[in-house]
């Protein structure tokens, strides 16, 4: 480590030092034996092990239990504009290496640690960005940060007209923020009249809302999933659960599937599926259910319903604690329990969780369960997570979020 730092230091308990030097970028309140300087939440520090030896430098949270969250282990780094301009660089170059052209004008442009920015993640629909900033550290340089991503995009041929930031989520005063969002002011730019858009997925259209739709306004994960879903529902009556905006049921019915039955619980979501698909000329081809489906598959198994041989199960996150998971893992096997012995022998299911803390290998548990609880077998088809505009970072689990799987059963 350098002899000259300017930044003050937060001195780290030996486990907590093992737990950095093992490649994670958090160290905890509980791992932190002292502070030596006055700090502001958010402040920049070096994070020092008792011993002395640098383990990197990152933002101070003086009221999260994520007490650092380091941005570098290089100690010649200083995180200053040029530096956050290479990150910014090497984000977008890496999606344009991995999405290819086609698939740039909608994708997460940063996904937080995964990319070296602690908390944020920056998604591109069309012409808007859309941040939502979870670390008090990156809600300190946002006057900096935001200018270079939208310049960086807009050098690069992108015809960005704003950014808006949703920052609506009570996770933010676990890092003393508080809640808000609206438009980012950006140098030499107007504020957008609409904060609605339009984009294209997988030769889909759809309307994003940016400031009222869940999230950032659209879920781009499953970007890559819904095209393997597409391929495999020529043809077939497909059943599409917890559909939200349509887009399973939209590619399935784009496929060439001989029907679509869109199913969701929000009525103002069954509204927008609709919608979509009138926007794409696939209404002719779909029917659109406002029901929970945790009432619908037991009720169409006591009919003995078979009108089906895809079902899609898409659920939003049953557990983000490792507290709740045992009730989240009820859930999941109810759902597939309930579709496996909806479908015929051949037929065809996709099954998605989207919780960090629902891990793979116990969602495989819970399928094999459900399976011998049907009496079926399952034919895997793909195994695929989250599309690599969301990469993961083995050594940083949070990014490993998404499990889907496509299975034929026999």
């Amino acid at each position: 480590m350098k002899a000259s730092r300017s930044y003050p230091r937060v001195i780290v308990t030996e486990k907590g030092a093992r737990w950095a030097n093992g490649g994670h970028p958090w160290i905890y309140e509980s791992d932190v034996a002292r502070i030596e300087g006055a700090c502001e939440n958010g402040a920049t520090v070096d994070a020092v092990s008792e011993k002395g030896r640098y383990l990197g430098t990152g933002f101070l949270s003086l009221h999260s239990k994520i007490r650092v969250r380091l941005v570098t282990r290089n100690a010649n780094d200083a995180l200053d504009a040029a530096f956050w301009q290479r990150r910014v660089r090497w984000a977008w170059a890496y999606r344009k290496a991995v999405m290819g052209e086609e698939d740039l004008s909608c994708c997460r442009v940063v996904f937080g640690e995964a990319d070296g920015f602690p908390g944020l993640t920056v998604d591109r629909f069309g012409d808007l960005l859309v941040t939502q900033t979870l670390c008090v550290g990156i809600e300190r340089i946002k006057d900096t940060l935001f200018p270079l991503l939208v310049e960086t995009l807009r050098e690069d041929g992108a015809d960005i007209r704003g950014l808006y930031e949703r920052n609506d989520v009570a996770l933010r005063e676990r890092e003393g923020l508080a809640q808000n969002k609206g438009w980012f002011p950006l140098p030499g730019l107007p504020t957008p009249e609409s904060a609605v858009t339009e984009i294209c997925e997988n030769g889909i259209y759809y309307r994003v809302d940016v400031e009222n739709g869940q999230k950032t306004g659209f879920f781009l994960d499953q970007k890559y999933n819904r095209r393997a879903v597409a391929q495999l529902a020529h043809g077939r009556r497909v059943l599409d659960c917890f559909t939200h905006t349509g887009s399973f049921a939209l590619n399935a019915a784009k496929g060439g599937a001989e029907g679509v039955t869109a199913v969701d619980i929000s009525e103002s979501a069954v509204a927008m599926a609709r919608a979509n698909a009138e926007r794409n000329g696939l209404g002719d081809r779909m029917a659109f259910l406002c029901t929970d489906v945790f009432d619908l598959l037991p009720r169409m198994e006591e009919q003995g319903h078979r009108a089906f041989d895809f079902i899609i199960l898409d659920p939003p996150a049953f557990t983000k604690s490792r507290e709740t998971a045992a009730n989240a893992e009820r859930g999941y096997k109810e759902i597939n329990l309930r579709a496996m012995r909806l479908l015929p022998r051949g037929g065809y299911l996709a099954t998605a969780s989207c919780s960090h803390f629902m891990p793979a290998a116990r969602f495989e548990r819970m399928l094999r369960d459900a399976a011998r609880d049907a009496k079926v077998e399952l034919r895997q088809i793909e195994a695929r997570q989250q599309s690599p505009d969301h990469p993961i970072l083995w050594n940083v689990p949070e990014t490993d979020y998404l499990k889907f799987y496509l299975f034929q059963l026999v």
